[in-house]
């Protein structure tokens, strides 16, 4: 159980042959059950818990078991075990739903970014195949200050989605938003627009029989199910009609800008003063202090100082608590001595 979890921190939680060494370490042939009512209350019990917390953690990080693997667990614990049930589940459903995915990735997941961001858009975008993957340069950008990648993607109905735009509505940059590929996650950031439901048919009095002629007809126009509507397409959901994707390089609101001004060259509505609003929150990594001219600049204190300052402070703080607890204490005092002096006089 201990190296089971120390293997991700040394990078082989994925390797088949670290898990088969794993399994080997098991006494063969001993714990192989003999007869109907050792199968029945499970020999060697803890022994078999540890192998299925072995092949479980394959299963959790996608490992498959080969037919060695198999022939570890037949040697170790027979055929008729909890552990050969466990592999014989894996070995079924792991092969069926390997390939099942209809992203695949390749195995291991690269680790730069950049590829990464290639594989996350074209994932988000696959829902339209006229969906174009564009690599973008922030240097293209005339005063741009972060100089990094760009991975855009957009289809030609999104750009006739954006040229239907009215000039009076802003786009909005929303995000960002996260999207994992594996166990890599990845930011990336939607260019967006208010939503904007079809008109809605009218609904026929089918007792109103002045229009029975019309309805008779087969190319009549008055039939609900055959009303001409105009059937939304895939970027116009109900929280917004999604113009485009990206992700970015530093996720930062100039790279978004940069974005925002390359996606001129290919939608000319948007260099024309279509008004565009970000709505990507602002980083508190750090806290800025406007100060005026006027103003005092703040005193600033090192680390030291401070410390220093604060001990002093202590100090005056515990005398001053010393010298009233003793004046408290003189002053108990001499209330007692005057009770005294009172009942000795009364007497």
């Amino acid at each position: 159980m201990a190296a089971l979890k120390n293997m991700e921190e040394f990078g082989v939680h994925k390797d088949l042959e670290v898990y088969k060494k794993l399994l080997d370490i098991f006494p063969k042939v001993k714990m192989i059950p003999q007869n109907m009512w050792q199968v029945e209350f499970s020999h060697y019990p803890i022994q078999q818990d540890c192998a299925i917390d072995v092949l479980g953690q394959m299963e959790h990080w996608g490992v498959i078991p080969d037919s060695e693997v198999q022939d570890i667990i037949m040697t170790v614990f027979g055929k008729h075990s909890h552990p050969m049930k466990k592999y014989g589940r894996m070995n079924y459903w792991m092969h069926k739903f390997n390939n099942e995915s209809p992203w695949p990735l390749p195995k291991p997941v690269p680790c730069d970014a950049l590829e990464l961001a290639k594989l996350a858009v074209a994932r988000m975008c696959s829902v339209d195949q006229a969906s174009e993957i564009t690599i973008m340069d922030t240097e293209q950008v005339v005063d741009c200050i972060d100089d990094t990648w760009i991975v855009s993607g957009q289809s030609v109905h999104q750009r006739e989605l954006l040229e239907k735009q009215p000039e009076t509505e802003a786009l909005k940059v929303r995000g960002p938003f996260r999207i994992y590929l594996r166990e890599e996650a990845i930011n990336y950031f939607t260019l967006t627009a208010d939503y904007k439901p079809p008109p809605a048919v009218e609904p026929l009095d089918k007792d109103d029989v002045s229009i029975v002629a019309l309805l008779l007809r087969e190319d009549s126009s008055l039939r609900s199910e055959t009303a001409i509507t105009v059937t939304p397409s895939v970027h116009e959901q109900e929280d917004g009609t999604i113009l485009a994707i990206c992700v970015t390089g530093t996720s930062s609101r100039d790279s978004l800008l940069s974005w925002v001004r390359l996606l001129c060259h290919t939608n000319p509505k948007l260099g024309q003063g279509l008004p565009v609003v970000f709505l990507q929150p602002l980083s508190l990594d750090s806290e800025i202090t406007v100060v005026d001219q006027d103003e005092q600049m703040p005193e600033i204190i090192n680390p030291v100082q401070r410390s220093s300052q604060e001990h002093e402070s202590k100090e005056d703080d515990d005398a001053q608590l010393a010298a009233d607890n003793k004046t408290k204490v003189n002053t108990n005092q001499e209330e007692k001595n005057s009770n005294t002096d009172h009942d000795t006089k009364h007497r």
